[in-house]
């Protein structure tokens, strides 16, 4: 189904197309009710097929539908859909379409094939599904938790000093072979002198990223 078409739909007007998907925040002060809507999703999600990402904070839970593998929004999301949209009403959790939002980071890159793979390794990441066949110009988290990361082809350097950089944050015994990675990717070790806080080190383009643990800080 076209994005346009379930954005269109009379009875799905709470939710927003948003990156190759659908999503809805909902809210209720009252943790029965939050959680019998939580129970009652996860079963939509075995009765349609539809995949649901769910993100259940203090009062919120955000749901996401969508086909990770072809990018696109599906019959069966329409039907989970009109069915979530139904449960909430039967619970009294309020629809909150307003703060509905996902973030997305580019990369401005001379040459994406040469770039992107040291950003797949030093984030974890894997390539987006390219259903068309085209060249990969994006990756994302492989549990769709964190921000996908997309590339855009430059036709021109860009001299000035780099005013924007990533830090990736992980497990203490995980930093080391995620720096060894990125750097079989093309990366280099710009800095360790602040390590085990931090390595900063560079995409081939010079695009800079610190790698980042919760131990010798302060």
């Amino acid at each position: 189904i076209s994005d346009v078409a379930f954005s269109g739909h009379p009875d799905l007007h709470q939710w927003r197309v948003i990156r190759h998907g659908a999503e809805c925040r909902f809210r209720t002060d009252d943790a029965a009710a939050l959680t019998a809507f939580v129970t009652q999703v996860l079963a939509v999600a075995e009765r349609t097929g539809a995949t649901i990402d769910l993100d259940v904070r203090s009062g919120v839970v955000s749901v996401r539908l969508g086909s990770t593998d072809q990018l696109s929004l599906t019959d069966a999301c329409v039907e989970a859909a009109l069915d979530i949209t139904r449960i909430a009403d039967a619970h009294g959790v309020a629809a909150d379409p307003s703060t509905t939002a996902r973030t997305e980071i580019a990369i401005d890159a001379l040459d994406i094939d040469r770039v992107l793979p040291f950003w797949r390794a030093v984030l974890g990441y894997v390539d987006e599904p390219n259903p068309a066949g085209r060249q990969v110009t994006a990756i994302v988290d492989p549990e769709r938790i964190n921000a996908a990361i997309w590339f855009q082809q430059m036709d021109a350097p860009h001299p000035q000093r780099n005013r924007i950089h990533l830090d990736v944050n992980v497990a203490h015994d995980r930093a080391v072979g995620r720096i060894e990675a990125a750097v079989a990717d093309g990366g280099t070790v710009l800095s360790d002198a602040r390590a085990r806080a931090f390595w900063v080190l560079a995409d081939p383009e010079g695009n800079e990223v610190c790698v980042c643990t919760w131990q010798d800080r302060g």
